[in-house]
């Protein structure tokens, strides 16, 4: 039995708190990894997990044995890593991302990330969704907004604003609004979140009052690109984050309205679980996301 991949299995599932997940994240079949577990539990002695129908549960040997498997295997893959010429880094990495960041920020830089690691293994969701990142096996999330969970370690890597704009086609067949009230008297794009299912409010800032606007005469949709491209196609207007409309502002696509009218900025974070915490493949994704957003003075 090869004791480091029984204990990189282990600790999958414990993580994943599944022998499916547990196997979907290895590559593995699940047979292999319930073989995996059978082997380790008779080598030890002792059990390391109750096990039903509906979930699976360590036990005292178990809560004991794991930590001790993280520093393990910690120390190996840093022992491995400090050997690397040029302190290469290796091993898997799972991330999650909203597809606005994904498509815009991330993946048309990633190059860089791929050549300067070559030996990590990626795997990238891109979903606003929440998700769990212990049960679903996913190493570090990149989101925006206000943080909620505090079981995870947060670290912001960057900020963008809101632009609220339109098309010079539907500008010219509605006019341009000058002051926030204005905006009652034009169509607007809305996003609703699968979370809740409501058009997201536009907070916005005009001298010394504050305005929560809800685009509730316009259309509502929930993915940030069809949002855009109802947008460039002349539907209405509507409020987009600085990256994704820049593009298409500079080469006149887009035009920002009410921009004496701003928001507070919108925080971008990095969130991964403190088991997690020493990974050199996270930590060496975090960093290049950090230098990544400041490139771009966000």
């Amino acid at each position: 039995m090869d004791r480091l991949k029984a204990m990189e299995t282990f600790v999958r599932v414990v993580d994943t708190g599944s022998f499916s997940r547990a196997a979907k994240a290895l590559g593995l079949p699940r047979s292999s990894v319930t073989m995996t577990m059978q082997r380790l539990e008779h080598h030890l002695g002792v059990r390391l997990l109750h096990r039903n129908t509906r979930q699976l549960r360590l036990t005292d040997e178990g809560e004991l044995y794991v930590e001790r498997c993280r520093a393990i295997l910690l120390d190996v893959r840093s022992a491995e890593d400090s050997l690397r010429p040029d302190g290469r880094v290796s091993g898997r990495l799972r991330v999650d991302m909203p597809p606005s960041i994904g498509r815009s920020i991330i993946l048309p830089a990633l190059r860089s990330f791929r050549e300067r690691h070559p030996d990590v293994e990626m795997a990238i969701g891109m979903t606003d969704r929440l998700i769990d990142l212990v049960q679903e096996g996913v190493d570090c999330v990149i989101r925006a907004g206000a943080l909620r969970d505090s079981s995870l370690i947060a670290r912001r890597v960057g900020s963008y604003r809101w632009v609220v704009c339109a098309s010079p086609d539907y500008l010219a067949r509605h006019g341009e609004p000058r002051d926030v009230a204005a905006l009652a008297d034009h169509v607007l794009l809305g996003y609703s979140s699968a979370r809740n299912g409501r058009p997201d409010r536009w907070m916005m800032d005009e001298g010394d009052v504050s305005h929560a606007i809800e685009p509730q005469r316009g259309l509502v949709v929930d993915e940030t690109f069809a949002l855009l491209d109802l947008t460039v196609g002349g539907f209405g207007l509507t409020r987009l984050s600085d990256f994704l409309v820049a593009d298409h502002i500079a080469q006149g696509r887009l035009r920002e309205v009410l921009g004496h009218c701003r928001s507070d900025r919108v925080p971008i974070s990095v969130l991964f679980p403190p088991s997690r915490q020493a990974s050199p493949p996270v930590r060496a994704f975090i960093d290049w996301v950090t230098a990544l957003f400041a490139s771009r003075g966000s």
